[in-house]
């Protein structure tokens, strides 16, 4: 959260300009916008002018004519502003929807092209809100900020135009209050940029605590955690609500401030302009005008304060979104791809070395990953054994490349794939995860993920082999049976039978199963272990799995230990060998005979 503690300049004159940038394409609509906000100034400002008119001169000499003309055409010129105001309004609006439309799309589709370590450093709650309030704040920059303020600028100018040559000494009078505005701006904003802070960091602290609790609500409810992660959010929302009312508490003060600086000035606009009066110096329309004016003056005042603190929340906003657009951290495709047409599925790791955290030295790096090399041919099938941490999945995420690796190269058919457009190198992989993830609509579509070329009954075939059909067909909607968030509906077997579908599908030369069958029963695990038989076949596949019963007739078995490769070779060679995997299956046959042991725990 430390980026949210920091708040930065109120005006960045570099932000405004990248802000500016996204106005670009509506230029001409911000433009007409101006124009209509000036012209809404301009008939604002000249409504007590009328009135002056209608007391000194209609009235005061009894012209009736004269004054029903000056009424009619107050009328006319309020009637036309109203109409100009609306038009201004709906194209201003228009305009910030506009814009923060393309600013969300262009923050979404920056995120997907991030590499995941990117994802491994920012809270999903803290990207949230990025996408979400902190662009909905620029929204009220673009709409209500950069063009309305220039009505509040010119409603300003032209009032003082108005009072100026109509009495400057009463005008001077009138105008003798400002500093005591000036004071309480000054001690506003700095109060109000004060409280923003800590409201948008409580923001922020809700929104990353609410999506880690409710992705985690299965834990929360089977540990009786629900009381204390209650009392946790209670004391979160607290704070936001006590940042809340602080600010709420300084705009009570800053506003009837205002107005009572304005009363302040209606009453030295009376005491000074009574005696002139008096002694014939000013008309009675003078003052009425002065009093309308005054009136009128400190409305845009306060409106200005107003889109001072949008244009700090909005600096600070724009910060925040603006350093997510200029994260950089992702895998790049080459600056000259190789074109990968098809794919053999060989794969050979030489010498590859990888950290997550790499430190100032070797010494310091946190190495995954230490000098790992083998090969896999084409059709061959290669498990991955070991203890948890071993470096098994990290093999996995290398070999799709959503790391680059700090030591050795990677090559698929001998090409290196760095050298790969990772488009071109992921359609030829397909995964199956431990960790199944659902979209939200329906089971065609999960299985399929909108690929068109993907037709229903490739779908219901891939279903079919891997025995995903059997209760897919006993849904109400089958193929199309709608699936909610995450699947809640449907069992965590039928999940991984979905994703095996969805793998499946996609045809792929090079199959990924980490603890495919781990979570199904052993009578459908049984229909996959058959299906895989037939799947395998002209396909490069690595299985990664902790029950070894599951892996005897694998081509090719790498044991990992803390990152090394120690041993490598068939179930039989394994055993014979005597060493950690001779252990490890030992262990487990063990496990079978006397059920559950610690030693088997990681």
């Amino acid at each position: 959260m430390n980026e949210e503690e920091i708040l930065g300049k109120a005006y960045d004159a570099r932000l405004m300009r990248r802000m500016l940038n996204y106005l670009r394409p509506y230029k001409w609509h911000v433009a007409i916008g101006i124009v209509m906000s000036i012209a809404v100034s301009g008939m604002e400002a000249v409504r007590p002018y009328f009135t002056k008119v209608a007391v000194d001169e209609n009235i005061a000499q009894g012209d009736k004519h004269g004054l029903l003309m000056t009424a009619l055409l107050f009328l006319g010129v309020m009637v036309l502003r109203g109409i100009i105001q609306y038009l201004n309004t709906y194209l201003t609006q228009w305009v910030g929807q506009r814009t923060i439309f393309d600013l969300r799309m262009e923050v979404f589709e920056h995120l997907q092209r991030r590499g995941l370590k990117f994802f491994d450093r920012n809270p999903i709650g803290r990207l949230i809100t990025r996408v979400t309030n902190d662009i909905e704040v620029l929204n009220e920059m673009f709409s209500s900020g950069i063009v309305m303020v220039f009505s509040d600028v010119f409603t300003i100018a032209g009032i003082l135009w108005f009072m100026f040559s109509m009495n400057w000494q009463l005008a001077l009078v009138s105008l003798s209050v400002l500093p005591l505005l000036f004071y309480g701006t000054f001690l506003f904003r700095k109060k109000a940029r004060e409280a923003y802070r800590e409201v948008r960091l409580q923001i922020a602290r809700i929104n990353t605590f609410m999506q880690e609790h409710i992705t985690g609500m299965m834990v929360d409810q089977v540990f009786n955690r629900e009381e204390k992660s209650f009392r946790q959010f209670d004391s979160i929302n607290a704070l936001h609500r006590d940042a809340n009312i602080k600010s709420i508490f300084y705009y009570a003060v800053f506003y009837p401030g205002v107005d009572l600086i304005g009363a302040l000035a209606v009453g030295l606009i009376i005491w000074y302009a009574g005696r002139e009066v008096l002694g014939g110096g000013i008309t009675i329309g003078t003052v009425m005008a002065f009093l309308q004016f005054n009136e009128m003056f400190w409305r845009p005042i306060r409106d200005l304060s107003e889109k001072y603190n949008i244009m700090q929340t909005a600096m600070a906003s724009s910060e925040r979104v603006f350093k997510l657009l200029d994260d950089t951290t992702s895998v790049d495709d080459p600056a000259a791809p190789v074109d990968f047409p098809s794919v053999k599925g060989e794969i050979e790791f030489r010498n590859v070395w990888f950290a997550y955290n790499v430190g100032a030295t070797e010494s310091e790096t946190e190495w995954v990953l230490k000098n790992a090399s083998f090969k896999i041919h084409a059709g061959e099938t290669a498990a991955f054994v070991g203890h948890t941490g071993a470096g098994k999945t990290t093999i996995i995420s290398l070999l799709a490349r959503f790391y680059e690796v700090q030591k050795g190269e990677i090559l698929v058919d001998g090409m290196n794939i760095q050298h790969l457009r990772q488009a071109d190198l992921r359609k030829h992989i397909a995964v199956v995860l431990q960790d199944v993830f659902l979209f939200s609509g329906d089971i065609k579509g999960n299985i399929g993920l909108g690929d068109e070329s993907i037709t229903i009954d490739r779908i219901k075939a891939a279903a079919r082999i891997v025995g995903a059909n059997r209760f897919i067909e006993r849904l109400p909607g089958q193929y199309v049976e709608e699936v909610k968030e995450r699947g809640s509906t449907l069992s965590v077997g039928q999940k991984q039978l979905i994703s095996f579908a969805r793998a499946l599908a996609y045809n792929p030369k090079i199959l990924v199963l980490d603890e495919a069958t781990s979570s199904v029963d052993t009578e459908t695990e049984i229909l996959i272990q058959t299906a895989i038989k037939k799947l395998l076949h002209g396909r490069t596949s690595i299985v990664i799995a902790h029950r070894l019963s599951t892996i005897q007739n694998a081509n090719k078995i790498i044991v990992m230990h803390k990152g090394e490769i120690r041993e490598m070779g068939t179930h039989q060679e394994l055993l014979a060998h005597g060493g950690i995997y001779y252990k490890l299956y030992q262990l487990q046959y063990k496990e079978q005979e006397v059920g559950p042991t610690l030693a088997l725990s990681e």
